[in-house]
């Protein structure tokens, strides 16, 4: 089959830092769906392994974390699934990801595609969808219809997390949403999701957040350079407020959430594929929930960019945007 991948950990400029390969096919374990991938997307996931992550000596690493297809052949203990069936789903951090014409993927972090969007706008979805709806009601704990009278500020808001949190708070619960943009586009990418009110963090947080008459703020979620943002995110929340973050840091200093009593929550929705939890399977179910919403109207898809089909020269390019911090949305690949 063909697929893209690499074999050394290089910086997106080098050349062979993606590369089109030849590989055999994978075989499907017993609770495995093999997916013919019609369409992918890019997270900032995949160019964090690929800058750190080196395979195995003379081994290929295939990335790709999003991916919708068709099902080729299912496992001996597969019930959910049959041949035929057009699916989406994030796959899983510890196996071959989704960069190649066939992928074998858990049964149980899968879901049918929503049938009102194309494979493009359909593999835009799920690995930000599952972090968003985790973080949003498991992690900060929002009852489904509650949080009235609250506001969650969302860090980050035209990315591909805040883009599809944005929706699923304005969708799911009674929450203020206020997002954060730093120039017109993605202010407006925002309010177009659905935001009640849009802040500039460029700006100092909570100085914007009292220009705006909003205040303090209940909770936060905080889906990019945290650490940048860290004490203004602290100063912006309400005593006993909570902090959600998704994003890498060298450290992190829990010291200054004592005096306010903040909690702080981590989202990381590898987590239950990595370690197989006994939950593992509410992945699966969320983004059936989730793609329930599309076909009714009240979620779309934020694809924003198709970089073309699914090969090398193209993920570089996609790569390149993502590392550049300033993509809006999702970026989506199509076909071989």
């Amino acid at each position: 089959m063909r697929a893209i991948g690499y074999y050394q950990a290089l910086p997106i400029d080098n050349a062979d830092s993606l590369q089109d390969l030849t590989l055999p096919d994978p075989t499907p374990g017993p609770r495995d769906l093999l997916v013919r991938v019609k369409a992918i997307s890019v997270n900032p996931v995949d160019t964090k392994v690929r800058k750190n992550a080196a395979p195995e000596a003379g081994r290929a690493k295939v990335l790709g974390w999003d991916a919708v297809g068709t099902v080729e052949a299912i496992g001996a203990g597969v019930i959910g699934f049959k041949v035929g069936d057009r699916v989406y789903y994030a796959g899983s951090i510890t196996r071959p990801g989704a960069n190649s014409e066939l992928h074998a993927v858990d049964e149980r972090i899968v879901a049918l595609a929503p049938r009102t969007l194309d494979d493009a706008q359909a593999a835009a979805l799920p690995l930000t969808t599952i972090t968003a709806y985790e973080l949003l009601f498991e992690r900060l704990g929002v009852p489904k219809d509650g949080g009235a009278g609250q506001t969650l500020l969302v860090v980050g808001g035209a990315g591909g997390v805040g883009s599809i949190l944005i929706q699923l708070a304005r969708q799911l619960t009674q929450l203020k949403v206020v997002a954060t943009a730093s120039r017109a586009a993605t202010r407006q990418w925002c309010l177009d999701l659905g935001a009640h009110a849009v802040i500039d963090h460029s700006k100092p947080l909570a100085a914007e957040l009292k220009a705006a008459g909003l205040g303090e703020v209940d909770m936060v979620a905080s889906l990019t350079q945290t650490q940048l943002h860290y004490a203004q995110i602290i100063e912006s929340l309400k005593p006993q407020g909570a902090i959600a973050v998704i994003d890498d840091m060298p450290t992190l200093d829990v010291m200054p959430l004592k005096t306010k009593c903040l909690s702080l929550h981590w989202e990381m929705m590898f987590a239950r594929s990595r370690f197989e939890t006994p939950d593992m399977a509410e992945q699966g179910k969320l983004l059936a929930e989730v793609a329930a919403l599309v076909d009714t109207g009240k979620v779309r898809t934020t694809a924003n960019a198709s970089f073309g089909a699914i090969n090398a020269a193209n993920l570089k390019k996609a790569h390149a945007l993502i590392e550049s911090g300033t993509a809006q949305g999702k970026v989506v690949l199509q076909g071989f």
